[in-house]
């Protein structure tokens, strides 16, 4: 079997309870998140990893510690969140009052990351795990991690709105046949040890 990037959304926080847009607020996990960021460590502990990379948030490193792996990870600021700018902490539904059509994929966010920044930082995320060797976890964010998801398999950044990811979710991207040229994502959205 060939590389598989697995990636993995950080567990629950009080934003993504409550769905505030959290870009680069840094807030804990919740309890519930860490003990879905431990279960997610059961799931992953035999997997050999050639390399472990996190964002920068601390979300996203706790739940990289929780699952075990935090010794040998490495911070990848191509994983942060989306940069939401004047959006950040709000609720979808607050956004769209004043703005009825908005649509990240499409507007992005006033004094934040624009749909091509993004799409840009996903498809150079993308290269350098291309020339890796080996099975790579990452550990990430809910839009950034469905950017990356649609991004790999060569789709438009708008397609990324139907890839759910849910918190402490994991999904595989990898290779059809092994071969570079047929990315495809082989696990989406799972969560923890099956039952």
């Amino acid at each position: 079997m060939g590389q598989r990037i697995y990636l993995i959304r950080h567990g629950e926080t009080e934003w993504s309870l409550s769905g505030q847009h959290t870009g680069s607020t840094d807030i804990p996990l919740i309890a519930r998140g860490e003990d879905a960021a431990r279960n997610l460590g059961l799931r992953l502990r035999e997997i050999p990893f050639a390399r472990v990379l996190t964002s920068p948030r601390l979300r996203a490193r706790r739940t990289c510690e929780l699952a075990g792996l935090g010794p040998v990870a490495e911070i990848e600021p191509d994983l942060a969140e989306w940069d939401y700018g004047d959006y950040e902490g709000l609720l979808s539904a607050e956004i769209l009052k004043g703005r009825p059509d908005w649509n990240i994929y499409r507007d992005g966010c006033p004094d934040g990351e624009s749909p091509g920044q993004i799409s840009a930082r996903a498809d150079r995320l993308i290269v350098r795990l291309r020339g890796l060797v080996g099975n790579v976890a990452l550990f990430s964010h809910g839009h950034f991690g469905r950017v990356l998801a649609a991004r790999w398999i060569g789709l438009p950044l708008g397609e990324a709105q139907r890839f759910q990811l849910d918190t402490a979710s994991l999904g595989i991207l990898s290779y059809e046949r092994d071969r570079v040229e047929s990315p495809v994502i082989a696990l989406w959205n799972a969560m923890g040890v099956p039952r």
